[in-house]
């Protein structure tokens, strides 16, 4: 069950009510705290990435949306730059919405601002969507809940599409972006690629 803060900042407004200003600025402090939010900093490898895409099964955790790996969106935008664009800075006016919807990101259950770790075990999946909706608030303020990892084998988030479709165009290497996510699903996901696509 969610706190209801709401009945923090009624209790504090009755206090100010009764001109007890210290009183209220207890209940806040006490009850609803400030606390700076913070940017780790952190940006992670694709190998780790790739990691916690595959142990997640590719789904969205807080949404069970099924996403996609990152360098096989880039695949497309590099054969089809109009019809599928890509921007740098993620700009929705000039690049698809693919890759708000279905980039999977990695998101801190409980976010770093709020004391979690920063490590592999509060690490999940999720899209760039639900990552930018979740930002630094809890599971219980948003009133989401963790779903179950989805099962790599029935959908592997086109992981072994892209190494099939890298090795059979060998020009996409050129992509230092595509290069890299490559040689972290062969090193990782390579003795799983199966005919899934």
């Amino acid at each position: 069950m969610n706190f209801d803060y709401s009945t923090v900042i009624q209790r504090a407004c009755s206090h100010i009510s009764h001109d007890d200003l210290s009183a209220a600025e207890s209940v806040i402090v006490g009850e609803y705290p400030f606390i700076p939010s913070q940017n780790a900093g952190r940006s992670y490898t694709p190998r780790e990435m790739t990691r916690v895409f595959i142990r997640d099964g590719f789904i969205d955790r807080y949404c069970g949306t099924r996403l996609i790996y990152p360098p096989v969106l880039r695949v497309l935008s590099n054969y089809f730059p109009t019809a599928f664009p890509y921007h740098k800075h993620g700009k929705m006016d000039e690049g698809h919405i693919a890759y708000w919807e279905l980039f999977p990101t990695i998101d801190h259950v409980v976010p770093v601002a709020r004391g979690g770790a920063d490590d592999e075990s509060n690490w999940v999946c999720c899209s760039m969507l639900t990552n930018s909706t979740k930002s630094n608030w809890t599971l219980d303020q948003l009133q989401w809940e963790l779903l179950p990892p989805g099962d790599i084998d029935k959908w592997d988030g086109m992981i072994s599409w892209l190494v099939k479709q890298v090795e059979v165009d060998r020009q996409l290497l050129s992509t230092p972006y595509i290069k890299s996510w490559y040689y972290a699903a062969k090193e990782i996901f390579q003795p799983k690629v199966s005919d899934h696509a």
